[in-house]
């Protein structure tokens, strides 16, 4: 099928190119409107029912009018000359206040963006009142707008409400400072933005340099970048689509993700293609270049879909998963791996039976076999030295992976500390609760849903205030409809820090529960809640996940392969590449960084990635190891030519996807991630699958297939020296051994 599939798109190669340059354009243009429509609004989108802050979170909608997409920020009004303030300036800020709860703020629309294609997120705010410091330095305002923090419309909105707010305290002589989730994740993408436009020229400009060093050639440079392109807006287009048509919510860091996913590994099937196209070319230069492509594409096209489908299986595993942020991602990757797939499959065979040769232009290096450079040496010295070789990787692998010991989990959301949200926050904790911004609140309704009374919860009340880690409790306030009431806390520690998590989740829902009057259910909710309950989440996430992901692959690999040792030998290859990554990321913002820990979605997400990723490397090397083997001579000598020859197609593609992977440290809060999974891509390409594994199959020889039957190898040509002993080469230069 495979081949049919890329012999059809050879054949009717423009056809095929326009039908995804449609395609391509046209879902390109909707993905942004649809994955509007199909973003969760908060972490707490993605708990199970079960959980108390989930349950908590119903009432507050039900009962108290919270709108489930709502953003809180937190507005800090203080005289400009630092005075206190007076009870005209008290007034003059209610009436303020009262203004822009009436004024709409209108989203700004960019020039170059046709209306239908834009979610306007304009609004008109909720503002209250919320506190005055103890001293009457400042006064603060709750302002809720809205959608999710991380959606770039809501932002504008917010910053357009930011400025207007400012400019009528200051004609009244107040300052401002502005501080909550939305205005952290607006600060942050106005202090990252030239850095993420560096970031992704960088790496369009590392692909087409990379491209350019290896194939000397103008479209093999430009069109990796045009093919991805084509095929990613499909991709992000079918991914979104089929989450509205499913009810699917996706997380809004869902998009980007998936963009540089497919770019990566997009461009790392292009450059499978390309580089045994040219192999092929150089070996056959009267072929009719069409034919080469289609039987090429044909040939890699097995192993592209090999690699693939382990991508989609691993992440579908995530289905499982009790944590809506996980069970959603995998969906949207494994669809828009398989699009990716489908690509590879026909634009990309299409393409190289377009250009045939020109592809190559004006590089003259299809004309002459080239010398052995440094992919030949590495294979020579790993068939000449496999246990040496492996003995080192392992080693270095296994000091990375010691990182692993004293390992912690951070909840955290990851901003960044030195933006004006952060110094407003601050502020604000040196007179109040560090947690007043963003308190955790106590729901509570009646057991059979009748009418509840907010003084037989003054007992509860008085309890949580003297729990040890609360600053602050307000009084109980019953619902407009009378069936719940809710009890604001206020903690002196950091709503998202690991203090405030073991707070709620020990002493406070203890608390809760001991203290309850009879005949009452009471939920604790808030930003704190949600994290405790997360981290519970992702806990048992973890335990199920792993196995179930490493099953799958496992039985891939099996099937793929048909042998026993060598699924196994790829499997613990890539299981060590895990540990030495994710131990890495411990060593450098745990213990160097001195942060909390590393982030809690870190250990999943890198191990889909580096193991399924890592996992596409091994098996090209593999199989073409294998491809090697089946022809006469030695198995080192194999080994060495199958090195030889993969060697420039995985450091390439590796370098590109490690690439890719870097520019997620522009994304605010996803330093960990970028770092982790660009080390990890890197060391799956460029140890273990050159190294290590080549060093296991010398080893083994063909064994390595066991239980197929070995092809019995032919016998030496007089020029071939004896073999030699155990770890050392058998074979002279690799291309007399072709």
């Amino acid at each position: 099928m495979i081949r049919a599939l890329t012999g059809f798109s050879t054949r009717h190669a423009w056809k095929v190119i326009a039908l995804w340059a449609v395609l391509g354009v046209a879902l390109a243009g909707i993905s942004p409107v649809l994955f509007a429509r199909v973003t969760g609004s908060s972490t707490a989108d993605f708990l199970p029912a079960r959980y108390d802050s989930a349950a908590a979170l119903r009432v507050a909608e039900e009962h108290f009018g919270l709108r489930p997409d709502a953003t809180t920020v937190t507005v800090l009004v203080a005289r400009a000359d630092g005075a206190a303030l007076t009870d005209a300036d008290r007034r003059r800020i209610d009436a303020e206040a009262a203004g822009l709860a009436r004024q709409r703020v209108v989203m700004p629309r960019k020039g170059d963006e046709p209306s239908f294609l834009v979610t306007d997120r304009s609004q008109t705010p909720q503002v209250a009142p919320a506190m005055v410091a103890p001293d009457g330095g400042f006064e603060l305002l709750a302002v809720e707008l809205a959608g999710n923090a991380a959606d770039e419309g809501v932002q504008e909105v917010y910053r357009a409400f930011r400025d207007s707010a400012r400019e009528r305290f200051a004609a009244a002589g107040m300052r401002t400072g502005f501080t909550g989730g939305l205005a952290e994740a607006a600060d942050s993408a106005d202090a990252n933005r030239t850095a993420a436009a560096v970031g992704s020229a960088l790496v369009v400009g590392l692909i087409v340099l990379l491209n350019v060093l290896v194939f000397r050639s103008v479209l093999a440079a430009v069109l990796p970048l045009l093919a991805v392109a084509l095929i990613g807006g499909a991709a992000g287009g079918a991914v979104a689509g089929l989450a509205e048509l499913t009810g699917l919510r996706l997380d809004a860091s869902t998009p980007s993700l998936i963009s540089v996913v497919l770019l990566g590994i997009g461009v790392d099937y292009l450059l499978f293609l390309l580089f045994r196209f040219r192999e092929v070319l150089r070996e056959r230069p009267d072929a009719p270049a069409r034919s080469v492509a289609a039987e090429v594409s044909g040939r890699v096209g097995t192993a592209i879909t090999s690699a693939a489908l382990t991508i989609v299986a691993a992440f579908a595993t995530l289905g499982v998963a009790g944590f809506g942020q996980f069970r959603s991602l995998g969906p949207a990757i494994a669809v828009a791996v398989l699009v990716m797939l489908l690509g590879s499959l026909t634009l990309m065979p299409a393409l190289l039976g377009a250009c045939g040769r020109g592809m190559f232009w004006p590089s003259r290096a299809l004309r002459r076999e080239p010398r052995p450079g440094v992919a030949a040496r590495l294979g020579e010295l790993v068939a000449r030295r496999p246990a040496a070789a492996l003995l080192a990787s392992v080693a270095l692998l296994g000091a990375l992976a010691a990182g692993l010991v004293g390992m912690r989990m951070d909840y955290g959301l990851g901003g960044s500390s030195g933006t004006p949200a952060a110094a407003t926050a601050a502020e604000i904790s040196r007179s109040l609760p560090a947690g007043v911004s963003d308190p955790v609140t106590v729901y509570a309704t009646a057991d059979g849903g009748g009418a509840v009374d907010p003084a037989a919860f003054a007992g509860l009340a008085r309890e949580l205030g003297a729990v040890p880690g609360v600053g602050q409790v307000a009084d109980p306030v019953g619902s407009a409809d009378g069936r719940a009431v809710r009890i604001d806390v206020y903690p002196t520690a950091d709503p998202q820090g690991a203090q405030a998590r073991a707070l709620v989740s020990g002493p406070l829902r203890a608390a809760v529960a001991a203290h309850s009057p009879a005949g009452a259910s009471a939920h604790v909710g808030g930003t704190a809640a949600v994290f405790a309950d997360v981290a519970d989440a992702v806990d048992r996430d973890l335990l199920v996940v792993f196995p179930v992901a490493a099953a799958l692959i496992a039985l891939i690999l099996l099937l793929l392969l048909r042998s026993l040792l060598a699924p196994a030998a790829l499997l613990l290859s890539v299981g060590l590449g895990f540990a030495a990554t994710l131990g890495s990321a411990t060593l450098v913002f745990q213990h160097l960084l001195d942060r909390p820990g590393v982030a809690f979605t870190l250990p999943l997400v890198l191990f889909l990635f580096v193991v399924a990723l890592g996992t596409d490397y091994n098996i090209l090397i593999t199989d073409r190891i294998r491809e090697e083997m089946r022809r006469p001579g030695p198995a080192r000598a194999a080994v060495a030519r199958a090195v030889r020859h993969t060697a420039p197609a995985v450091a390439t593609a590796g370098l590109v996807l490690g690439g890719s992977f870097a520019t997620l440290a522009t994304t605010p809060g996803s330093e960990q991630i970028a770092f982790s999974l660009t080390l990890g891509i890197l060391l799956s390409a460029l140890l273990l699958s050159l190294v290590v594994v080549p060093a296991v199959a010398a080893l083994l020889g063909r064994s390595l297939w066991w239980p197929l039957r070995s092809a019995p190898e032919a016998p030496e040509a007089p020029e071939q020296a004896p073999p030699a002993p155990a770890g050392t080469a058998d074979v002279p230069a690799w291309e007399s051994a072709r």
